[in-house]
């Protein structure tokens, strides 16, 4: 061990549309909401993840709240920065630090991603203090955090359901075979929820509600068999102006996130058709497994699994399954020749 191993850190980062996940040494040390809030005037951050988001949706003119990363891609390259670099900063055992270290990372990105976009992941990292930067396809680090060996000759496959994109793989071989990356996922089914309280309801209610009304309440089958209780919605009345409150039920949920949910079957069953027999034979076998925050949406596992005849598992910790993986393949550098350097 040298001299630059002593001075280097190994960080995993899970860059998400939603939220933000770092590890090191093998702990989850970092999970926040992928937000900055940013004073208009001075152009100075003033606030990173978690006290960003609580400020979202309630700032005056002067303040302004940006989700640096849009369908799983860097939108905003300075934000992203900045956003990374105060997440690395805030790293416990990193602030005990004389000399900062040289940092080594390895970072999720989409498996439909651009190279300009990918050139965007690279640069924001070395920016915010890394020294060497690899990368690696979601869909794979979520089967290696599932718990898939991703190198044996089998297939897999994987639904990766996050806050952006949609990410549906089979893997065999330690690579990707056939993927369908869809814009759809967690942000466009919080969306649907205020679409939904807005033409049904006239109401009014902001993106923490509906992301909080998805958690709660929400469904892919309009029959559940342990079903949530009903749930109060506050928000603005949009005939009378007036702030209004209504109980609403899962099935009216089920009902505001059906497209959405056609098109990720959709994509699912195009991506089987794509599939080399072969490993249709073993997916057959071995079912399809679902990681990600969106997988986490009540009877969707049951749903996936009607449409497709096959059994569906969900990750344990889904939200944390492509972190996890990324963390694996950050011990296991110079063993993984899918990482891109």
């Amino acid at each position: 061990m040298g001299l630059f191993d002593f001075l280097r850190e190994d960080i995993a980062i899970d860059l998400g549309t939603a939220n933000t996940l770092i590890i090191h040494n093998d702990k989850v040390v970092v999970d926040a909401p992928s937000i900055v809030a940013k004073d208009r005037i001075s152009n100075k951050i003033i606030a990173v993840g978690q006290t960003a988001r609580q400020m979202h949706g309630k700032t005056h003119e002067d303040i302004k709240t940006i989700r640096p990363l849009k369908d799983g891609v860097i939108a905003d390259f300075e934000a992203s920065e900045s956003m990374i670099r105060e997440m690395i900063k805030s790293i416990p055992a990193l602030q005990k630090r004389m000399i900062p270290p040289a940092l080594r990372m390895v970072i999720c990105i989409p498996s439909g991603i651009t190279e300009v976009e990918k050139r965007a992941v690279k640069d924001s990292a070395q920016k915010a203090g890394a020294r060497e930067v690899y990368l690696i396809h979601e869909p794979m680090a979520a089967a290696i955090g599932t718990g898939v060996d991703v190198q044996e000759p089998k297939g897999n496959m994987i639904i990766d359901i996050g806050g952006g994109t949609t990410e549906i793989a089979v893997l065999a071989l330690g690579g990707i075979v056939a993927d369908k990356s869809i814009k759809v996922a967690g942000d466009v089914f919080t969306n649907d929820i205020a679409y939904y309280m807005r033409t049904q309801h006239n109401l009014f209610i902001g993106e923490r509600s509906s992301e909080e009304i998805k958690i709660k309440i929400g469904s892919a089958l309009d029959e559940l068999e342990n079903p949530p209780e009903d749930m109060p919605v506050q928000g603005r009345d949009l005939l009378t102006g007036k702030p209004k409150q209504l109980i609403i039920t899962y099935k009216e949920i089920a009902k505001a996130l059906d497209k959405s949910i056609i098109r990720i079957e959709d994509a699912i069953m195009e991506a089987l058709s794509l599939t080399p027999p072969e490993l249709a034979a073993d997916i057959y076998n071995s079912g399809i497994y679902m990681a990600g925050g969106g997988s986490m949406l009540r009877g969707l596992d049951k749903r996936i699994s009607m449409k497709t005849d096959l059994p569906v598992y969900v990750a344990e910790d889904p939200l944390r399954a492509v972190v996890r993986g990324t963390g694996i393949a950050l011990k296991n550098i110079g063993k993984y020749n899918f990482l891109m350097s």
